[in-house]
Order: C-alpha cells, then sequence, then structure tokens
C-alpha cells in the first residue's frame, strides 16, 4: 500500500504546485504592471468551460454579462490555454484596431490558427503583414466583390440564384433556411472566386465546410472523435479542392481565362514575390468560408426575426413591391445599385439582422509589445478579443437591445455609433473587404423573397448563443410561391 500512498502524494503535490505557479503567474507583477481585473480560472483549463455554456436567451452570453457587470468593459481571462483581455471599450478597441503593425498583430486561438493556416510560418508573416500585401489582397478582393462588381453585373447574378434557389425550396416539403442557405452561398461564392460547380463535381463539400466551423473554436485536440480531429480532416479535403483548381489554372492555355479572381491572383504570381500557391490556397479557402458563415447566419436571423415580427415584415414587403413595381415601369431587366441604395428599410432589416447576428467571438489581435491604457498593462503576447456581442447588445446605447427594431437605424445617430458599437465586419486598418457583398446578398435575396414568396415555420429557430451563434433545431420553414 505504500508505494500506492507515495504516488497518491506525489500527485497531490504536483496539483498544489502547479496552482500555487498559476496564481504566482498571473498576479500583478511590478515589472509588467496592473492587469485588467478579472480572473485567470483554473490552471490550464482557465475560464474554457465557461467560456463554451450555451445560452437560449438572445442577451450577450453569461459568461460576457457576468464579467463585464463585475470588472468593467476590460477584463482578464484565459481561454484555451492562453491569456486573453476582453473588451467591449470603444476607445480601446479603436486605439488597437489602429495599432495593426505597431503594437498588435493579427491572432487566433490554437485551433482556428492550425484549421485557417494562420500557424504556418510563411503564411502567419504574409496574414500579419500590412501596407503593401494587405492593401493589394484588398484591391483583389474588391475588385471582384466590392461595390464596382455589384454595379455591374454581380447584383443581378445574385438575383438570378436567389431566384432558382426559392423557386427549388418552393417545390420541397420543407428546407432547413441555414443549411440550404449555406449550399446555396457555397455555389455562387465557388463559381464567382474559382469557377468552381459544385453540382457538376457531384461532391457534397459543403458538409466539409460545416464540420470546419464547428472545429473552429473547439479545444485543439487532435485525437479521433474529436471536433478538431474531425475539422482536420475536411479542411485536408477542401484546401484539396482548391489546390485542384490552382492546378488546373496554371496548367491551362491563356486563351481558357476565365477572368475571375483565382486567374487574377495566379496572374498576380508573376509579378507578385508574396504570392506562392500554398498562400493563395489559404486565402481563397478564407474568402469561402467568411462567405458560408457570414451571410447564411445573417439571412435565417433575418427570416426569424421576421416571421416574429409582422409589422416589420408588411413595411419591409411595402418598400420592395414599390421598388419592383418602380422597376417594370422603368424597364430594368433586373435590380440596379441605385434601386439596391434607395431601399432604406431594407438596408436597415439587414444592420439590425447583422447586430442581432454577431456569430463570432470577437476581433483578435495580440499584443506584440506591452500596451498600457488607463492604468492597466497588457503584457506582450496576450491575446485581445473585440467582442463584438458585447458592443452590440450595450443597453446603454441600444434601447431594448435584444428587440429586433429596424426602425432604431433612422433615429440613431449613425457617426456615433457605427465604428464604435457596431462592427459586424471589424474596423480599424483591416476591415471585411466583403462587407458590401454581404449586405448586397442580404437585401437581394430578401427583396425576391418577400415580394414573390411566403414562408410559413415548420420546426426549429431557437436563438442559442456559444463563442458563435447557433439556431438551435435548424429552421426549417416551408415556402409558397405567390400566384400573380
Amino acid at each position: 500500500m505504500f508505494p500506492q500512498l507515495e504516488i497518491a502524494m506525489g500527485l497531490a503535490a504536483l496539483i498544489v504546485l502547479a496552482v500555487f505557479h498559476w496564481k504566482l503567474k498571473w498576479r500583478n507583477r511590478s515589472n509588467i504592471g496592473k492587469l485588467p481585473p478579472g480572473s485567470m480560472g483554473l490552471p490550464f483549463i482557465g475560464e474554457t468551460i465557461q467560456f463554451f455554456i450555451p445560452s437560449k436567451s438572445r442577451d450577450m452570453p453569461p459568461f460576457m454579462k457576468k464579467r463585464v457587470t463585475k470588472y468593467g468593459t476590460l477584463f482578464k481571462t484565459s481561454l484555451a490555454g492562453r491569456p486573453v483581455v476582453v473588451s467591449t471599450d470603444p476607445e480601446f478597441n479603436k486605439f488597437v484596431l489602429l495599432q495593426e503593425g505597431k503594437s498588435v498583430e493579427t491572432w487566433y486561438l490554437d485551433s482556428f490558427s492550425k484549421l485557417v493556416g494562420h500557424d504556418t510560418p510563411d503564411l502567419e508573416v504574409k496574414t500579419n503583414a500590412t501596407g503593401y500585401i494587405h492593401k493589394h489582397l484588398r484591391h483583389l478582393i474588391l475588385n471582384h466583390m466590392g461595390s464596382e462588381s455589384l454595379k455591374g453585373e454581380l447584383l443581378r447574378q445574385i438575383q438570378a440564384m436567389t431566384e432558382t434557389t426559392l423557386h427549388a425550396w418552393s417545390a420541397q416539403e420543407f428546407v432547413d433556411v441555414k443549411h440550404d442557405c449555406a449550399l446555396m452561398i457555397f455555389k455562387f461564392t465557388s463559381k464567382l472566386l474559382l469557377g468552381y460547380d459544385a453540382e457538376k463535381s457531384g461532391k457534397n463539400i459543403t458538409e466539409d465546410f460545416h464540420i470546419l466551423m464547428d472545429g473552429l473554436m473547439s479545444l485543439p485536440i487532435n485525437i479521433p472523435g474529436t471536433a478538431f480531429h474531425k475539422s482536420l480532416k475536411s479542411q485536408e479535403k477542401l484546401l484539396n479542392m482548391i489546390r485542384g483548381k490552382i492546378a488546373e489554372r496554371m496548367t491551362a492555355p491563356a486563351e481558357a481565362s476565365k477572368g475571375d479572381f483565382l486567374d487574377h491572383i495566379i496572374g498576380d504570381m508573376k509579378t507578385q514575390s508574396f504570392l506562392s500557391t500554398e498562400f493563395i490556397t489559404y486565402i481563397v479557402m478564407g474568402l469561402l468560408l467568411a462567405g458560408f458563415e457570414a451571410i447564411p447566419t445573417t439571412v435565417v436571423m433575418a427570416l426569424i426575426l421576421l416571421s416574429e415580427n409582422p409589422k416589420v415584415l408588411q413595411e419591409l414587403i411595402k418598400e420592395n413591391q414599390e421598388a419592383l413595381h418602380n422597376r417594370r415601369i422603368s424597364g430594368a431587366e433586373g435590380i440596379t445599385w441605385e434601386e439596391y441604395k434607395s431601399m432604406p428599410y431594407t438596408l436597415h432589416v439587414v444592420n439590425e439582422s447583422l447586430r442581432l447576428a454577431s456569430n463570432i467571438p470577437g476581433v483578435m489581435r495580440r499584443a506584440i509589445k506591452d500596451i498600457e491604457w488607463n492604468g492597466y498593462v497588457i503584457p506582450k503576447s496576450w491575446t485581445i478579443v473585440i467582442s463584438q456581442v458585447g458592443l452590440h447588445l450595450n443597453p446603454e446605447v441600444y434601447e431594448d437591445p435584444v428587440a429586433f427594431n429596424p426602425s432604431r437605424w433612422e433615429q440613431m445617430d449613425r457617426a456615433s455609433v457605427v465604428g464604435r458599437y457596431y462592427i459586424p465586419f471589424g474596423g480599424g486598418g483591416r476591415p471585411c473587404a466583403g462587407a458590401e457583398f454581404t449586405r448586397a446578398f442580404c437585401a437581394v435575396f430578401l427583396q425576391v423573397f418577400v415580394t414573390k414568396y411566403r414562408w410559413t415555420k415548420v420546426k426549429g429557430g431557437e436563438i442559442i448563443r456559444t463563442p458563435f451563434l447557433k439556431i438551435g433545431g435548424g429552421f426549417d420553414i416551408k415556402v409558397s410561391k405567390i400566384q400573380e
């Protein structure tokens, strides 16, 4: 019995030492300065378990609300083994977002880094690049998905895809909006960016995107059965699909050029030394992943909220029917940029849906040197999380913040809110290049839907907040075409 007793005592001693070391490690030290208030939780685990606890409330997740109430707009914690400072302070957020390449760099938690390729040294350097590389990539994306493209054929292409999709939905007994909308977005963006025809491929690759999304905020434990392990398998399938398309283009004759994003970025490899096939692979996957999650989440949130608010739905129908009537009088063949921009209530609905969706944990940066702020010090190498949900559901800014009220955008001082308390697309020197594309896609989808179809809820639609916003049980609807 004595050997077992000695082993047990030894383990107990190691645990006590680990806890003691943990406390010493995160205690305010004179050579660092005063850390923001908060708790680092348990040794090694930190507060990761509390962070992942789901909530069925549409309000701020309990993890955030409890700590903002107790510690204020800036607090420390530990997530997935890393020290983190979480902020809902608009002034600190503005400072951080403008310090790219000076005091902070783009950063992700370990699982996210591995799955999007950020942990690969060469790719990490390029992803964190400011100045020329970032400007070049942003210009390239905007050239194919920005306002100028939308003013051309892109809006009508979105309209055509929406009409085809909704017609197919109306022939089905019911549809899972999030799942089927994600499929629609993937078909559209994969063809737009790299000429990938999802229907002709015969592969259900959208399921791999769903699996990849499930693993982005999981613990980075790579053993069979874990969400992270499954995500790595799906990641490799997606990367191989993209690598295959890149290989095809690089060996294709010049006259076969499609003039799309992939052709453009491959062509730039001749003059831009920072571009490599692996870098392009991850850039394309990142673009596909962003659209695959952001747009379907916003659309399904809008439809759930519209279903619950018939007065808002009627106002939306009225504005879009008037726009459709004016288009028919003018003889325009499809929705135009001017029409899209002349529907303020529709854009308010999209803005309000984006505000309430807040479907990512936050905008992440890493301190590359000690940062002093209001008497606190954020140490070098700490992760900084700018919480979107903490800003978007702030009751001091938004009256009754969980209410779906598109009209609030008519009365709000947008100049004092947008960029401070409303950052669905990030901000600072790295705002999302796909912001206008996302808004336009949602607005066009809603116009076609409310003017030509009606829907009834079949089941689901429960909004659950975790690090990501999820729809419990999906959101199944029956779609019916309006008889003209």
